[in-house]
């Protein structure tokens, strides 16, 4: 059960970085075909839809790791409504 977890991890992982990166290099394409606005925007959409693919990487690895290592987060758990004193 455990390899299921870390196969769902992994295709976690691949849609982490390939989501961002292509959607925001197509709303560049569209933003320059509907608005004419220049190559500067596909430009910009690769350069952020790169930088939210790192960002995305480097979280989902980091739980890739701590999922492989067994560790729980150390946050406690919230306070729920009734345990308010």
């Amino acid at each position: 059960m455990k390899d299921l977890s870390l196969l769902v991890w992994l295709t976690q992982l691949g849609l982490t970085v390939a989501f961002p990166l292509a959607g925001f290099v197509l709303l560049g394409v569209w933003l320059n075909n509907r608005f004419h606005l220049g190559t500067w925007v596909v430009i910009a959409g690769l350069v952020v839809g790169f930088c939210s693919a790192i960002t995305g990487l480097r979280s989902s690895l980091k739980m890739l790791d701590r999922l492989a290592q067994g560790k729980k987060e150390d946050t406690p758990p919230p306070v729920s409504f009734n345990d308010h004193h």
